[in-house]
């Protein structure tokens, strides 16, 4: 290569240095979308890894199109093509002697004709019986010896991938070459089978015999496990066989190459690797129905084949203990099915370890698998994302607004019509330097150069979210949507509302405070009871811990109160719900209200008798009740918080 040449060529190592980036924030869109829904991030994850992406196959399309595969292989081909060729042959074989026979008038033509015509009708049994017969056609004496060539080169492809092309001609020194590396394997693998260093008599027979060997094994090991996967791949396909079937090959492959002490050979070869891997398949076997004919090797490579597909489906299943994607064998699957199959391969492997590596999951104490506070970000940020889309598809304000006229919070963004916070002079100046005056060397100013201040009311809030997680909201569809709305709210909240204090209230049968990243990963379980008595105590708790902040609170709720706090902690529940229920709960709401705090609750669904109670307690507290649809409740609580928040004149 030179300063004005190039040379390129096809990448042969490593991630393709041109493939697109793996797209994190979809897949952890997805995964957080499940865990939401009440998967575990360890179920989520490998669901994602199951369905794939938008631009990747997932592992069940490519386990799909493995069992595709397999099928195939079993419905198209079936297991008599060697005795099917060879029967093709002798047949020529007699035609020809046949034809020279008929002209000559002797009693000996006679008689070999007698003898052609007294054959037994199998196939073995007539090629074995003319073994010793002396031809008088070339032409049927040439078919004849391509028996012998056909059974040695299908026995030799059945143990050796790839034989059967070197030996296509085969000369009588080729013969004697095979024997004798036959001979020299047995004693090498018998001596690997005694427990001795075969190091230097490996590397001797890989001297001698190497071109038999296009896997290059590097030691004795890897030499035995891919003699023994094609030997074991060579009995399952006789044991796929009809006995007939099996029968006719044991007896034709005694005249393999018209020498029986090849196949003393192979058996003995058979059994060395039985015995050095007695943990391969030798007893399998497989149903072929098809009509087009396999060959003795060709068999061996379709069972070799079927048992890669299985070990590649089991690999894609990821149900062992440590499963990785990593462990999935790149190249068996490209050879079973293609190169793009590799690379969704490769880049759903290329998913999993960047979710890790970039800390978006990590191991909570007890082992199990979670959303980090980095992922919980990302999913805020994508919830805060819709909630203000679907704000501006209602016409409701902007959150990115939130704050005008307040404080700066050491951030800008590009000016848009209707913004009325200050310039940040020095950026706008920049903008328009670096758009004008390498073009046209003045400078000048456009409307696009424009940066303006963010900024954020100066009133600090105290925030109380309560949302119900009774099992009417995991019936009714309302679970994964109340838990974007919590995403969104904290997003919002510790990004530009930094002071705000924000606490997270769930309540079922009893409440509880919780952190985000609990309320994120909280499973829907069966469980009876809406105690928003308990929920109001503790936010009243929050609100009064921040006495110098202005109180919000906001309630999601599908259902009215059907359970209380006694004074001893217990939950009284009863449904249709106990006065005493309602009184508390009521009670409760007046005590916020004297902390001067509003109550907005956010009913979801239609209840007549929850919403005389919810239109009860925003008169009483001043507060207000809105009815969303699931899409409009991000905005709905959203909205209503910065309304909220507002310092009151």
């Amino acid at each position: 290569m030179t300063a004005d040449r190039f040379s390129y060529g096809p990448w042969h190592d490593g991630p393709d240095p041109l493939a697109p980036p793996v797209d994190l924030r979809d897949a952890l869109d997805a995964i957080g979308r499940d865990v939401m829904d009440g998967r575990s991030p360890r179920s989520a994850l490998e669901e994602l890894l199951r369905r794939g992406t938008r631009t990747t196959s997932g592992l069940d399309e490519l386990t799909r199109r493995l069992w595709q595969r397999r099928s195939q292989i079993q419905r198209r081909h079936n297991l008599d093509g060697t005795l099917q060729q060879v029967r093709e042959l002798l047949d020529q074989a007699l035609r020809a002697e046949k034809a020279e026979l008929f002209p000559d008038p002797d009693d000996d033509a006679r008689f070999r004709e007698a003898q052609l015509d007294a054959l037994p009708s199998g196939t073995a049994a007539a090629v074995r019986e003319l073994a010793e017969y002396d031809w008088r056609s070339d032409e049927a004496r040439e078919s004849y010896r391509k028996i012998q060539d056909l059974l040695g080169q299908e026995l030799m492809e059945s143990r050796f991938q790839g034989m059967k092309q070197a030996l296509r001609d085969v000369r009588p020194e080729d013969t004697e070459r095979i024997r004798a590396m036959m001979a020299d394997l047995n004693d090498l693998l018998l001596s690997h089978l005694r427990g001795e260093d075969t190091t230097e008599r490996f590397q001797e027979f890989m001297r001698r015999h190497g071109e038999f060997f296009p896997e290059n094994p590097r030691n004795t090991e890897e030499l035995v496990d891919a003699l023994a996967r094609r030997a074991a791949a060579a009995q399952r396909m006789m044991n796929s066989m009809s006995e007939q079937q099996r029968s006719e090959l044991a007896e034709l492959m005694a005249g393999a190459f018209g020498d029986p002490r090849l196949v003393e050979q192979v058996a003995s070869l058979d059994a060395n690797l039985r015995a050095l891997r007695p943990g391969e398949n030798w007893t399998g076997s497989a149903r072929f129905r098809g009509n087009q004919p396999l060959g003795m090797g060709e068999g061996a490579q379709a069972m070799a084949d079927l048992a890669e597909i299985d070990a590649l489906a089991e690999q894609l299943a990821q149900s062992y203990p440590g499963a990785r994607l990593e462990d999935i064998d790149i190249e068996a699957l490209e050879r079973q099915l293609d190169e793009d199959a590799g690379v969704d391969a490769r880049r759903l492997a290329e998913l999993e370890r960047q979710l890790r590596e970039q800390g978006l999951l990590e191991r909570a104490p007890d082992g199990s698998l979670r959303l980090s506070p980095k992922a919980l970000r990302r999913l805020g940020q994508t919830a805060l994302k819709d909630v203000v889309n679907a704000a501006r598809r209602q016409g409701q304000r902007d959150a990115r607004n939130a704050g005008a006229a307040g404080e700066p919070i050491g951030s800008t963004r590009s000016w848009q019509f209707g913004d009325t916070e200050p310039w940040d002079t020095s950026r706008t100046v920049r903008n328009a330097v670096l758009r004008t005056a390498s073009t046209s060397g003045r400078v000048s100013l456009d409307v696009v150069d424009v940066e303006v201040t963010e900024t954020e009311q100066r009133a600090r809030a105290a925030v109380a979210l309560c949302v119900d997680t009774s099992w009417s909201m995991v019936q009714d569809g309302r679970w994964v949507p109340m838990k974007r709305t919590a995403l969104a709210l904290h997003q919002l909240i510790s990004t530009r509302f930094r002071t705000d204090a924000l606490q997270l209230v769930t309540f079922g049968r009893h409440a509880r405070s919780v952190e985000l990243a609990e309320l994120v990963g909280l499973e829907g379980v069966w469980e009876q009871g809406t105690n928003l008595h308990h929920a109001l105590l503790l936010a009243g708790r929050h609100l009064r811990r921040h006495s110098d902040a202005h109180p919000v609170v906001l309630v999601v709720t599908d259902g009215e109160p059907t359970a209380h706090l006694d004074p001893d902690g217990e939950a009284v529940f009863d449904y249709p719900p106990l006065d005493s229920t309602l009184r508390k709960t009521v009670a409760e709401v007046d005590a916020l209200a004297k902390l001067g705090a509003s109550v907005t609750v956010f009913m979801l669904g239609e209840d007549p008798s929850l919403a005389r109670f919810v239109d009860l307690i925003a008169r009483r507290s001043g507060g207000r009740v809105v009815n969303p649809d699931l899409d409009g409740l991000g905005a709905a609580v959203v909205g209503d918080y910065l309304r909220s928040r507002r310092p009151r004149s």
